[in-house]
């Protein structure tokens, strides 16, 4: 297997890229496969090596535990996300309720905003709360994850942030700080809305972050059915009763976006999450994202690219008293390979340096990234594996000399 570390240097003209060459160990991948370099226009595996032959407009397959990707599609297409834009609203919840700022057993009030738009009167999903009325927030996330009610939705947002628009762009910062950073927000419920926009890769994301971080609220994905104000409503999601393994997450539909699903189950210890979206019928919705998520668990298995702080680069040093520093990862870094091992991997180091010396052991240097042909199969943040003092003041000078060398000839080049 062959490792390209990749450094962002510097220089007065703007960044480019270095690229130094690594010899590692294919066992060390425990993976007979060769590794090439990625090619844009490849989107998955080919069909007539295993890949996957869909029909979603957009659509992503990750396994939850490494974020390891074994499909996508369009993966980064702006769509409306519909309904599915309820996991943002809930994650809100959680995380509120997690900092403590908010209880289960808090009440908030129906307004009639709420009650006219959301509620019995719009015509859409909900959970009939009465206007006026005052509904635990526990029964809430109920009535927004299992009946996938815009009046629950609403409901939470006026009790948190006042409005539904103020709760909005705590959405869209709250999506920033997930690592997000196309996702927008104009509701709590996914209606119709211009400014409601997310790809299939945040929304999958999302759901892992879910998944990972709110393991018992997480439950609630998985329950199939929820009865209020004496109306008893079925889970939306179709494959809790037609797969394996299935809990969770979320359908959505609207005019503007199509039929779209997340959804998630767990077989023999693995965990996948399957996004789509752009479908035009509700039963194609259900059957794609079946057949995606039995094509995964059918086709690949975990490998181990590198055990925990197992040498995985280097990153060139500026100023220390050792030109490079060793980079390792804190967990195991693993990928879903499949298992025909027809898969071409290539794995880069990226970080912007060269770095400053003194380098603290475990300061987090920059990521590895993995390529199965054009797309990236996982990534994750690798660590100084050692201490680098600051060098002595002949060294720093000579550092400094080589980079304005370097930067004085890229600017020429450039200029070329």
């Amino acid at each position: 297997m062959t490792v390209t570390n990749s450094r962002k240097s510097r220089s007065a003209n703007g960044t480019c890229w270095r690229r130094l060459i690594l010899a590692v160990v294919a066992l060390a991948v425990g993976w007979g496969g060769m590794v090439h370099a990625a090619n844009n226009s490849v989107q998955g595996a080919k069909k007539e090596e295993g890949g996957f032959d869909g029909d979603a407009p957009t659509a992503i397959l990750i396994e939850a535990s490494s974020g390891s990707v074994l499909f996508e599609k369009n993966a980064d297409e702006l769509r409306a996300p519909s309904s599915m834009m309820k996991l943002m609203t809930v994650e809100m919840v959680f995380h509120a309720i997690k900092q403590g700022d908010i209880k289960l057993t808090d009440e908030y009030r129906v307004s009639e905003n709420a009650w006219r738009k959301g509620g019995a009167p719009a015509g859409g999903s909900t959970m009939f709360a009465a206007i006026n009325s005052k509904i635990a927030v526990d029964d809430l996330l109920r009535g927004a994850i299992i009946q996938s009610g815009n009046d629950a939705c609403m409901v939470l947002a006026e009790g948190i942030a006042g409005n539904e628009r103020a709760f909005a762009e705590m959405m869209t910062k709250r999506a920033r700080e997930l690592g997000m950073p196309r996702s927008t927000f104009a509701n709590s419920n996914g209606l119709p809305d211009p400014g409601n926009k997310m790809t299939v890769r945040e929304l999958a994301k999302l759901a892992r972050y879910i998944i990972q971080t709110y393991p018992d609220f997480y439950k609630l994905f998985g329950e199939k059915e929820f009865t209020w104000n004496k109306i008893r409503q079925q889970n939306r999601n179709p494959l809790l009763n037609s797969l394996e393994g299935a809990d969770g997450l979320k359908t959505g539909y609207t005019k503007e976006g199509g039929y779209g699903m997340v959804g998630s189950a767990v077989q023999n210890g693995t965990r996948l999450i399957v996004v789509i979206n752009g479908l035009d019928d509700p039963d194609d919705r259900a059957s794609e994202a079946k057949k995606m998520l039995e094509w995964g668990f059918r086709n690949f298995e975990a490998r181990t690219l590198f055990a925990a702080d197992q040498p995985i680069g280097y990153a060139k040093v500026f100023g220390g008293a050792s030109r490079s520093v060793k980079l390792a990862s804190r967990e195991p870094l693993k990928v879903m390979v499949q298992k025909n091992g027809t898969d071409k991997l290539i794995a880069r180091v990226v970080y912007s340096g060269p770095v400053r010396a003194p380098v603290e052991s475990g300061q987090q240097v920059g990521t590895v990234k993995v390529w199965r042909g054009g797309n990236i199969a996982m990534e994750a943040p690798v660590y100084a594996a050692e201490s680098v003092e600051r060098g002595s003041t002949i060294r720093r000078a000579v550092d400094g000399a080589s980079e304005l060398v370097i930067g004085v000839f890229r600017l020429g080049a450039e200029k070329l």
